[in-house]
């Protein structure tokens, strides 16, 4: 199995990378929020489904709805980064480009992965 706390705690602890220029996903950031926010809703109701004793499947139903709209949220993200942060580095310099591309890439790998 693979360890994927370190992304996540270094984002936590403030490590993860610093730009200057508004992310790709500045301009949506108000949905996104909104969308993490019915999100994370849906994952409060699963644990009191289960807090509930409810039937398994019907706890796997929502967790399967949530699975899908974390994935959603995901293809939107990197979209978001690969037209607006890899192209601005792109712009930058061809090896600012490749960078962000290998960042892109190696972002889609431990999603594809999870």
């Amino acid at each position: 199995m693979t360890d994927t706390t370190a992304p996540a705690d270094a984002v936590a602890q403030g490590d993860a990378h610093e730009h200057d220029a508004p992310h790709g996903y500045a301009s949506d950031k108000a949905a996104y929020l909104k969308r993490m926010r019915r999100i994370e809703g849906q994952v409060r109701g699963i644990a009191r489904m289960i807090d509930e004793d409810v039937y398994c499947i019907d706890i796997l139903t929502q967790v399967s709805a949530v699975t899908k709209a974390l994935q959603s949220v995901s293809v939107a993200l990197v979209e978001d980064h690969l037209g607006h942060c890899v192209v601005d580095a792109a712009r930058q310099s061809e090896a600012e480009g490749a960078a962000k591309v290998k960042e892109a890439a190696d972002a889609i790998g431990r999603l594809v992965r999870s």
